[in-house]
């Protein structure tokens, strides 16, 4: 006795016919919240990623502003010091002239 792979519609009964649309329903119904809750977790990505790279912007902000904040004083103290450098030498050559021995001792530094 042979057995046919595929059974045709008339042997289907009321009853089948009844829980196979019940079946599709509950397929249809799982698919919907599934893709329900893919969207959920993709909402969820994109605020999470929204916020982690704000975070990140607002901490390269707060570096570079604590930088800045930082080095102004040290340039100012090399302002400082520079300017007082170029006092001292000029004071050093305004005496040289009155003093050859000065003198001579800045031409041996290259002052």
């Amino acid at each position: 006795m042979a057995y046919t792979a595929f059974v045709s519609a008339e042997q289907f009964t009321t009853q089948d016919r009844e829980r196979i649309v019940r079946l599709e329903t509950n397929v249809e119904a799982g698919t919907a919240s599934i893709q329900r809750q893919l969207d959920d977790i993709k909402s969820f990505m994109f605020w999470g990623f929204g916020v982690l790279f704000g975070g990140m912007g607002i901490l390269i902000g707060f570096v570079i502003w604590d930088r800045r904040t930082a080095l102004e004083p040290v340039a100012i103290k090399t302002r400082e010091l520079l300017e007082r450098e170029e006092k001292l030498e000029r004071a050093l050559r305004e005496y040289a002239k009155k003093e050859p021995k000065l003198a001579a001792i800045l031409r041996s530094l290259n002052l």
